[in-house]
């Protein structure tokens, strides 16, 4: 291979359902690789929350739209040697490809590395990978390709019903589905053709109810083959692998099955004709007679390379990159043991269980089924020794509170045998809990079978698991220290078997003690301990012998933020990993605790010590107790990982573990209602009106004191959830009984609702002295009512009069005094009729930092780790607040098209699941990038639907006469029409979709509307409301449901007309802050 200088790495863009953060941890590895090689890297990304857009990584780093035009002008300007898009999932693996088909690569000499375009389109082509396959023997299910609904139809005689419809080049199997009848089939096919990027879909044969299992492989140009690790699902096929508890390495082949899958596997890689990277191949086993199947592969860094490389140790997404410039595996040592080579094939002696985190609470229309098409939002990974611990701890890190425990039953299954049954037959989220039910109501292992197809061997264990919980009931409190360590060892926490037995935790703790059982820590080295391991990468077990060999040095545990979540994900490790690198840059020795296999924090290189272990109080007092055994203080870190380990601050303050930065009463005091609008209130700073409730009758009274509408929330929660705006007392009442039902004992917050209020986000730092810097005010696009995480927001601001931003800085320095914060604090504020209000405090990390550091680049965490370790603002050269060169904007990203019927109206519960960041010199520029960047790009012309509520066309009026002189042609619904014809503009009139045919979703089905403008007219108009918008979203027309939001597309437009502004490095703004 010729010698390289400079190469191009492309990410993944913002994190969606199917491609999460794993492709920002197999970045980070990549850029991090390539450098250490003395290559120049450039990086392209339009997600800000991500470690590989930090500027220290890359030599240049362009946070800019993943679109051809956009990397092709990248590539233009910064003339890199090749490519590498092996790193950045399915949407870098496509735009690789279509930059190569239009011969952009080829015009300015840039050569494709880690993947060749025909091994790309190989493994990606259906039909090519099904034709390669066949052509060396190897099984696939029967299909055909379709490009059109009829060319779909011609292909059931040949697969039969039930029959998958896998649209091609989509990430988690979006569009897709499993059809029984020709009525789903029509509509699968439909959906999925206008997914595909390449409106083609596969018409496969079913493969229901067989075993799935997974090889994640690598191989490189000397042909030296490698398999990383064996992955199977506990769920059989029909269910998306993203979405199906899986365990590594596999449990239920044996040797001679194992490697004929192993021979398959490098069969299929050199078919295909990857040489220089990893591969993650996917097969069917019927369980009937063994016969094999070949689903998929993936010529890439995958999800489950993450999990494969955090299973075993094995960088692969490192070894990859380095594969991709020209080294063979045996040349690459491995920075575990130091000895052996990557040639060396990890051999593990634990067990893996990763579990998916579901959201479906924010959506509660949602088809909760799953099956082919991917809905899960993270996952949290657990080692044990065996099974069985890892997989209670599992379901333990997942934080669904009760909801979590197999051995609370459902009260709804309870009373509904028929529902129950079908529970089982037809999997949902909680299809893994019913199993459990069920072997407590006395269903065998055979039963079970028949209705799940899940593998017998794990129904047993499943089987022996409630055998030793009901051994714990019927015990009683009069347990044997025999008994408690039988628990232990099968992976029951200390606080299950004292709630199944009736002991106190202290009763059960000093039994595991009498039967000389305690929690010892256990080395991931790849090697099953055949060589020694030279990086602390741990994880729990009950035994005796203990390998975490901790040091005597001062340490912080870095609490990290679980599975990714809708509210709480990426940002948030971005946040622990700085708080890693600034405290080891300080000398101090950082240990991080977090259960997610897909994040940068859980790189066994991104602190010194690394435990892979569930974020529960019993868990981190463990590894507490262990770092403190050599001596040397331990504190902890947990304002940076979210609600998770801010949860845990006032009980670990309680047991004596110091809480570095902010305290822990500081934090409590701004979660406690009352106690905070003591403060406010003290301080002479305004705060709509509020009040708590432990009863409906009590909410009716605050209620009533406040005035309708109001806020409603529960305590202790992030990301909107539960939160809902109420306008009479019936709703309150409702909304009240299930919040006390969900929490009981913990109040509702019931705020005044300040509607059309403009609001604000200011992120801060303080130190020990008292000094306060501001890192940024960020103005939101929406308006008061949608949650600030769903609202696209600008830096700077740029509607709010200078006089209230003085206020906003001032109220931020006086209330970060008095509650004493040392590191970060985020205040959310509301501006109504001139009057600023303070929304609510958070002293500790919010998910807006990352992107406030991209843009001003000061990166806030670092500085705040700093900080809360003892340095001061002037120490670290920030006296004064942080200024912004240019003007950026964040835009969320949702994940409405996974699920069918929900409505994409916004309110105050957060539904999106990640972010764009869009670059500019003006507002409009930056705005058009972002939404650019979202998957949401603005037209520059056609026609624009508007159809908006009485209250809101006064002010509609502006953005249908800026939409008028941009030279668009308009059209309305009957009343919007009337009312633009009255003040001189002309529309035209369009049928709502219960008016008559042809209407507005035809108008849009049949792409005559380019940009729709639709605010909420009530419940009178909410079926055409929610058509409308899903049509929309479904055939990728903007859709915008506030005018705020609607008055900044115009200025965006605006902005496309005045011609393609130039890329630039963030290397480049920063030079100028």
């Amino acid at each position: 291979m010729t010698a390289l200088k400079r190469v191009l790495v492309i990410g993944s863009g913002p994190i969606v359902i199917g491609q999460a953060c794993e492709f920002d941890y197999s970045g980070t590895q990549a850029c991090k690789a390539l450098r250490r090689e003395g290559l120049e890297v450039v990086l392209v990304n339009s997600n800000p929350a991500t470690i590989m857009t930090d500027p220290e990584l890359a030599d240049r780093t362009y946070v800019e739209p993943l679109t051809p035009a956009s990397v092709e002008a990248i590539i233009a300007r910064e003339r890199p040697d090749a490519l590498l898009p092996t790193v950045g999932g399915q949407t870098a693996l496509n735009l690789a490809v279509s930059l190569a088909k239009s011969g952009a690569l080829e015009r300015h000499g840039v050569r494709l590395i880690g993947a060749s375009l025909d091994a790309i389109e190989v493994a990606e082509d259906r039909l090519r990978f099904r034709e390669a396959m066949r052509a060396v023997g190897v099984a696939v299910p029967e299909s055909g390709l379709a490009r059109s609904p009829e060319e779909a139809l011609a292909l059931v005689g040949l697969v039969g019903f039930p029959a998958i419809i896998r649209p091609s080049f989509t990430l988690g199997g979006v569009g897709g589905g499993i059809a029984y009848n020709l009525d789903e089939f029509r509509e699968l096919v439909v959906r999925g053709l206008s997914m595909s990027p390449v409106h083609e879909v596969l018409v496969e044969q079913s493969v229901l109810g067989w075993k799935e299992y997974e090889l994640e492989v690598m191989r490189d140009r000397a042909d030296n083959f490698v398999v990383v690790c064996s992955i199977e699902n506990i769920d059989p096929m029909g269910i998306h692998t993203g979405d199906s508890i899986t365990v590594a390495p596999a449990q239920t082949l044996s040797d001679k099955e194992y490697q004929r899958l192993r021979d398959l596997a490098r069969l299929v890689i050199s078919t295909v004709g990857v040489e220089t990277g990893g591969s993650n191949i996917q097969f069917a086993v019927n369980p009937a007679n063994g016969e094999v199947v070949t689903i998929e592969m993936n010529p890439r860094v995958s999800r489950s390379s993450a999990l494969a490389s955090k299973a075993t140790g094995f960088p692969i997404a490192k070894i990859a990159a380095l594969l991709a410039v020209g080294h063979t595996l045996d040349e690459i040592r491995n920075d575990i043991t130091r000895v052996t080579p990557a040639s060396f094939e990890p051999s593990i002696d634990y067990v893996v269980v990763k579990v998916p985190r579901w959201n479906f609470d924010k959506f509660p229309e949602a088809d909760r089924r799953l099956t082919t098409q991917m809905k899960s939002v993270g996952e949290a990974m657990a080692i044990g020794r065996t099974f069985k611990e890892a997989f209670l701890k599992g379901l333990r890190s997942l934080e669904l509170r009760g909801a979590a425990d197999p051995w609370t039953p459902d009260p709804a299954d309870r009373h509904d045998p028929e529902a129950f049954a079908r529970g089982l037959a037809v999997a949902d989220e909680r299809r893994i809990w019913r199993v459990f039910h069920a072997l407590e109501n006395g269903w065998d292992v055979e039963r079970l079978h028949e209705v799940t197809r899940i593998d017998r061997w794990f129904l047993a264990q499943f089987a022996e698991l409630v055998a030793t919980a009901r051994a714990l009931g019927d015990a009683g409190p009069a347990l044997a220290p025999t008994a408690v360590a039988a628990a232990r060892q099968a992976g029951f926490s200390g606080e299950e078997i004292a709630r199944l037995s009736g002991a106190p935790e202290a009763a059960v703790a000093a039994l595991g003690a009498e039967a000389r059982i305690r929690r010892v820590f256990k080395r991931i080295d790849t090697c099953a301990a055949e060589f020694e391991s030279f990086t602390p990468y741990l994880y729990s077990t009950f035994a005796e012998e203990c390998e975490a060999d901790p040091t005597p040095s001062r340490k912080v545990l870095i609490l990290g933020s679980g599975p990714n979540r809708i509210g709480q994900g990426i940002e948030f490790d971005y946040c622990c990993c700085h708080a890693a690198f600034a405290l080891r840059e300080e000398g101090i020795e950082t240990v991080m605790v977090n259960c997610n296999p897909e994040t940068v924090s859980t790189d066994y290189d991104t602190a010194d010590r690394l435990y892979f272990e569930p974020l529960t109080f019993e868990n981190v007092m463990g590894i507490v107790a262990r770092e403190r055994e050599a001596g040397g203080e331990v504190s902890c870190l947990v304002q940076f990982g979210g609600q998770t380990p801010l949860k845990l601050a006032l009980p670990l303050h309680r047991a004596g573990v110091p809480i570095v930065g902010t305290s822990a009463d500081s934090i409590d005091l701004a979660e406690d209602r009352k106690r905070f609008a003591a403060l406010l209130d003290r301080l002479a700073i305004a705060q709509p009106a509020s009040g708590t409730a432990l009863s409906r009758d009590e909410a009716r009274v605050v209620a009533r004191a406040i005035g309708f509408p109001v806020l409603v929330r529960p305590s202790y929660v992030l990301g909107g959830r539960g939160m809902a705006i109420v306008y009479d007392e019936g709703s309150l009442d409702g909304y009240v009984g299930r919040a006390l039902a969900d929490s009981p004992g913990s109040p509702v917050l019931i705020d005044r609702y300040l509607e059309d209020a403009f609001e604000l986000d200011v992120d801060a730092l303080a130190d020990t002295t008292g000094h306060v810097v501001i890192g940024g005010i960020m103005e939101h696009i929406e308006q008061a009512g949608i949650h600030s995480g769903d609202s696209s927001c600008v830096l700077p601001s740029y509607l709010v009069p200078e006089r209230h931003l003085d206020t906003i800085r001032d109220w931020t320095r006086r209330i970060a005094r008095e509650l004493k914060v040392v590191g970060l604090m985020n205040v959310q504020f509301a501006l109504k009729d001139e009057q600023v209000y303070v929304l609510e405090v958070n002293p500790r990390a919010s998910r807006t930092v990352p992107f406030l550091s991209k843009a001003t680049g000061v990166p806030l965490a670092k500085a705040a780790a700093r900080l809360m370790v003892g340095r001061t603002l002037a120490d670290l050269d920030l006296t004064g607040d942080v200024p912004v060169s240019g003007t950026f904007v964040k835009t969320p990203v949702f994940p409405f098209a996974r699920f069918t019927g929900v409505d994409t109206l916004l309110g105050p519960e957060m539904k999106s699941t990640g972010e764009a960041m869009g670059c500019g010199t003006t507002f409009g520029a930056a705005f058009a990038r972002a939404q650019e960047g979202a998957g949401s790009a603005l037209p520059a012309s056609g026609t624009a639907f508007i159809s908006v509520n009485d209250h809101d066309k006064p002010a509609m009026l502006r953005v249908a006469r800026g939409l008028s002189a941009l030279g668009f042609s308009l059209a309305a619904t009957r009343g919007t029409a009337a009312y633009l014809a009255a003040h001189g503009l002309q529309a035209r009139p369009i049928y709502k979709v219960n008016e008559g045919r042809p209407n507005i979703a035809d108008a849009v089905a049949n792409g005559e509307i380019a940009l729709v403008v639709n605010t909420p007219l009530g419940r009178a108009s909410f079926f055409d409301e929610k058509m409308l918008r899903r049509s929309a979203m479904l055939h990728s027309v903007p859709c915008l449901t506030t005018l705020s939001a609607a008055s900044a597309a115009v200025s965006a437009i605006a902005a496309i007309h005045e011609g393609e502004p130039e890329v630039r490095a963030l290397q480049d703004y920063h030079r100028h802050q």
